[in-house]
């Protein structure tokens, strides 16, 4: 874990020593922080396969959007709750799923854990295990540090949030997330290409999935994302557009963020996105928002 050591893994570079127990922006120090390790049903039905996906859920955030999903694990200030697991305790919690059946792992919002993510990688190979390994990132990742994963992780899944710098200043405190996140996007399809590749039961086995989250008011930044997409990847990329914000407690007396995305929003950044060319991926049935709020003081946060 030297690279903790003045950790710069993210783009933050905030570079503490997060091996003697300091915090960096993310929240967490060297500990392999983690919020859960669960079977979960996703947005995807090709990441989740057959039986589901067993997901490694990171606590604390490189990011930290205000209006998050995930708020209980990923501001610091709501993380009193969250374990601290060493690898082997994460290690044999996977492999227990694999043995049941699940044929996938996914690390979510791993970009400030990268060194564990590889350690954790490297324990499960050292057993002879070979699952999928999913990697289900914000999109504010290092281009170096995506390439140090070349050839251990098999499908990217990542979020490319906003492609205007002030939107990202306002809602995640990160005005340069857009250009991060384009060399990022860049470096995942360099690594994967367009071609998302699936097994016969239904698995992605290899590739690419980009997701966008259309937020309340924002349809021409969410059109500006998709035409980068066409014209500097492919509209051979496979995108989730998903519909599922909704205002947590966090955000729930923002002007903007405050309310639900509307129909006619979504319908109408799915529209460009079908006049753009885009032909694979998937779409979200509106008022979706209720099947995608977690509870993390539960075992399983997704279950009900």
């Amino acid at each position: 874990m030297k690279d903790l050591d003045h950790c710069v893994v993210c783009p933050r570079e905030c570079g503490v020593n997060r091996n003697a127990g300091k915090k960096g922006y993310c929240g967490c120090d060297a500990r392999i922080c983690i919020a859960s390790v669960c079977i979960h049903k996703g947005e995807e039905p090709v990441i989740n396969g057959q039986s589901g996906i067993c997901n490694v859920f990171f606590a604390g955030c490189n990011l930290r959007c205000s209006f998050c999903q995930n708020y209980q694990i990923s501001q610091s200030k709501g993380m009193d709750f969250i374990s601290n697991l060493t690898l082997s305790q994460v290690t044999g919690t996977i492999i227990k799923y694999l043995d049941q059946g699940i044929e996938a792992v996914g690390f979510v919002s791993p970009t400030h854990h990268l060194p564990h993510v590889k350690a954790i990688i490297k324990n499960i190979h050292n057993r002879n295990r070979h699952p999928v390994f999913v990697y289900n990132s914000n999109g504010f990742d290092k281009v170096n540090m995506l390439k140090s994963l070349e050839g251990l992780i098999d499908v990217y899944l990542p979020d490319f949030k906003y492609l205007d710098p002030k939107i990202a200043r306002d809602f995640s405190d990160a005005e340069f997330y857009p250009e991060i996140a384009k060399a990022a996007m860049k470096e995942m399809y360099r690594q994967k290409g367009s071609t998302l590749v699936v097994s016969d039961n239904g698995q992605a086995i290899t590739g690419l999935i980009i997701r966008h989250l259309v937020l309340p008011g924002q349809y021409r930044d969410s059109v500006k994302i998709l035409e980068w997409i066409a014209e500097e990847l492919s509209t051979d990329v496979s995108i989730s557009l998903m519909s599922q914000y909704y205002p947590t407690m966090c955000v729930k007396d923002h002007p903007v963020l405050g309310r639900q995305v509307s129909i006619q929003e979504y319908e109408a950044v799915l529209l460009v996105m079908e006049k753009l060319g885009f032909h694979r991926g998937w779409l979200q049935e509106y008022g979706s928002s209720e099947s995608y709020q977690p509870d993390f003081t539960r075992k399983n946060p997704f279950e009900v």
